[in-house]
């Protein structure tokens, strides 16, 4: 994590990291202003509150109330050597606590990181640089010799030698990559979660059966979404970007709409418009880009060859953006590579989908063929030591597809969590299936599973796929754990052999979405260095349904980013106007701001935390709307989740808003209590509210200039990288 410190007045000192600021201080007798802890302070406070989420997690999972559990930490200092000190940590637990939760409570402390890294010892490395924001050297694990090969099935070139050369490639884009977690909790099961130290918001997690692997995935899975503008999808890249030359890639063009918002006859082919426009609903306003907003340019659309005849064919960035996410995305040593990265992941999450939906049951790999895999056999033992019970089925539908699962079992909270992994090789895909199931997670983290169903609704629900593609947690029919499959076990093997082995891999699996009659199309992104594609399976690959491009798309945005953003220079009409919007578009009350206009703000900020509902509250409030306000803000405070300071913001604007509204009850009889109960600065701000004299309380004043939104500012920054490579490549082939 990069830490960022600035000199303030006095001895004062602000760090910034993510979206926290911390402020230090020293004491008065050290010449301080005693305003704030001090740093050796903070670093005390560290171990004692992290032992206290360790035991906060410990029973939470257990369903133990902590309420009368306390925890101190005190120092013990050495008086001959004041850097040795012993830190003694006690807790005090209630009666009715099992000696075994005792003992479990304890045994948690001492998993606490702070403590571990202070014991291991940590290693300073103090240094000067010209430029901290030029210094994009990746924070890494020390590189092996590039010379050493340490080759992987899927690979073609040997770990070290990827590691290095893709830690160089986002070095040369300007990109701080610091490595934020490692979790290795079973033999042979590595995960890591590396991010932009400039801009947390931009992070990938990978997973391998060795430390490298897993940091080569991670690697090649953030080359893959820079390349394919993942990392900024839904967002609005600022009004720069939006009058550039290009605003997501050099060859895309731009078509407008027919005379009565017909789709351009640019766009898409006969075959697609059958897919995506199937009833004829489908409009060139519902395709503009959310990125730009710049709807005058018309619709940014991309190129991607037609593999059936080598056609290129446009495809609106608006639609894949809405459909597809990150499926179908890939980045690899070779093209060949990332082609077979790309269509294993398609052919994932296509067969999980319909082996969920459909409630099949999948036979069971057999034990002699489980054996010819120790390292992955030694890592599920690991995890059923843990009593964890695993089943290991081979997904093939048959021997049709490269995809095999591995399910995970919780007998301490019946939940289940059915992993999937796909490679034309398959241990390969088995060990996909392996490490995907413990991407990025803690034992603890597997007592959040849901549990099974015989419901098919639950099952075959849209969202509940999505659940599945984020992170694999969606909801398994009890159907799936048949003892009597649907298909028989396969020993499959597309794999292919010698040098061009990917090659033969990926034409195999492009071989196959042919005999299924599907059309494939493709995109291929150099522009930094690395080979990486985008391949779109139209009727297949989809994430989200089709019909969110009529019935949910992302740049509804559009009718509501310029005046939320400029909220507070927004006439009584401009208000109006918003708040009708709002209420016509049908958008659930508990959408956040953040997700319908594409902006990100810090999320410790009352924008941060706002809805559609508070949003509206404020504006009735701004127009003096009193029975409009006074119904919303009861709805905030019977489903509030926002701080505990918004919280009671609301009760005070509540009874003030009583105040106003019944003629029988005059403000002054009450005020003084009501201040006595809310504090002083709450209650200006609630009676403000109310009277006109305050508007949008806590709302920082912005605008399409985005000013004060270092969160969003700092993913456009890192966008802009990007988009600065790709316009000189774009420039040098000219």
């Amino acid at each position: 994590m990069e830490i960022k410190v600035n000199f303030l007045d006095n001895l004062r000192l602000e760090a910034k990291f993510d979206d926290f600021t911390v402020i230090a201080d020293q004491p008065i007798r050290y010449k301080g202003d005693g305003s704030a802890p001090g740093p050796f302070d903070y670093f005390l406070a560290s171990s004692a509150l992290c032992a206290a989420y360790f035991v906060k997690l410990y029973c939470d999972t257990r369903n133990i109330p902590t309420e009368n559990i306390r925890l101190s930490q005190n120092n013990i200092v050495d008086p001959e050597n004041r850097y040795n000190q012993i830190f003694k940590i006690q807790v005090e637990l209630p009666a009715d606590i099992s000696d075994k939760d005792r003992q479990g409570i304890l045994r948690s402390i001492d998993r606490c990181t702070v403590k571990k890294v202070v014991q291991t010892g940590p290693e300073f490395i103090i240094e000067e640089v010209d430029n901290l924001d030029a210094d994009a050297q990746a924070l890494l694990m020390p590189q092996s010799d590039s010379q050493a090969g340490t080759y992987i099935a899927g690979k073609d070139l040997p770990l070290e030698q990827t590691i290095a050369n893709m830690s160089k490639i986002l070095a040369d884009l300007g990109m701080k990559i610091e490595i934020a977690s490692w979790r290795n909790i079973v033999p042979n099961v590595w995960s890591l979660h590396i991010r932009d130290a400039h801009s947390p918001m931009c992070f990938t997690n990978g997973k391998g059966a060795t430390k490298e692997g897993a940091l080569a995935s991670a690697l090649g899975e953030f080359i893959e979404r820079l390349n394919c503008n993942f990392f900024y999808n839904d967002q609005f890249w600022g009004e720069d970007i939006a009058n550039a030359e290009f605003v997501h890639y050099p060859d895309e063009k731009w078509f407008k709409p027919g005379p009565k918002d017909e789709l351009p006859s640019e766009i898409l082919d006969d075959y697609t418009l059958g897919i995506y426009n199937r009833d004829g609903e489908l409009r060139g306003s519902h395709l503009y880009d959310t990125n730009s907003g710049n709807t005058q340019r018309g619709i940014c659309s991309l190129p991607f060859v037609r593999q059936s005849d080598g056609e290129v064919v446009y495809f609106p960035s608006n639609l894949i953006e809405n459909l597809y996410l990150s499926n179908g995305m890939s980045a690899g040593n070779t093209l060949a590579e990332a082609q077979v990265q790309c269509l294993s992941e398609i052919f994932e999450r296509a067969v999980k989908r319909e082996i969920l939906e459909g409630e099949m049951a999948l036979p069971d790999v057999p034990q002699e063929v489980l054996e010819k895999y120790p390292s992955i056999l030694a890592g599920i033992k690991g995890l059923e030591e843990q009593g964890f019970p695993v089943l290991v089925k081979d997904a093939s539908l048959g021997g049709e597809f490269p995809v095999m699962c591995v399910t995970l079992m919780n007998p301490r909270t019946g939940g289940v969590f059915a992993s999937f992994g796909a490679h034309p090789s398959l241990e390969v895909a088995l060990e996909r299936s392996l490490t995907e199931l413990l991407q990025g997670r803690s034992f603890e983290g597997l007592n959040d599973l849901p549990q099974p169903t015989f419901s098919g609704q639950a099952v075959t629900e849209p969202n509940n796929f999505v659940e599945h593609f984020i992170d694999s947690s969606g909801v398994v029919s009890w159907r799936f754990f048949s003892a009597k499959p649907d298909f028989e076990f396969v020993e499959w093997d597309f794999s292919g052999q010698g040098e061009n082995s990917n090659a033969e891999e990926a034409a195999t699996l492009f071989g196959i979405l042919e005999d299924m009659g599907k059309e494939v199309y493709m995109a291929v992104y150099d522009h930094i260095g690395a080979k990486a594609c985008r391949i779109l399976v139209p009727d297949y690959s989809e994430i989200y349904p089709i019909e969110d491009l009529i019935w949910d798309n992302t740049n509804k945005a559009l009718q509501f980013r310029a005046d939320i953003l400029n909220l507070h220079n927004l006439s009584k009409v401009g208000l109006r106007n918003l708040v009708q919007g709002l209420e016509r578009s049908e958008q659930d009350d508990y959408t956040d701001i953040t997700t319908l206009i594409g902006i990100e703000f810090d999320d410790n900020t009352p924008w941060g935390k706002l809805t559609i509902l508070e949003l509206r509250l404020l504006i009735y409030l701004a127009l003096q709307k009193f029975d409009e306000a006074k119904d919303l803000v009861e709805a905030f405070l019977q489903y509030n989740d926002n701080t505990v300071e918004r919280g009671l913001f609301y009760q005070a604007v509540n009874v003030v808003l009583e105040m106003e509204l019944d003629e029988d009850l005059e403000l002054e009889d009450y005020e003084a209590n009501f201040r006595r109960m809310f504090g002083d600065e709450r209650m200006d701000a609630a009676i403000g509210s109310v009277n006109g004299s305050v508007r949008f309380y806590g709302l920082t004043p912005t605008s399409m200039k985005l000013e004060g939104l270092d969160r969003h500012l700092r993913l456009i920054e890192s966008y802009k990288k990007l988009h600065a490579a790709r316009a000189g490549v774009a420039a040098l082939s000219r």
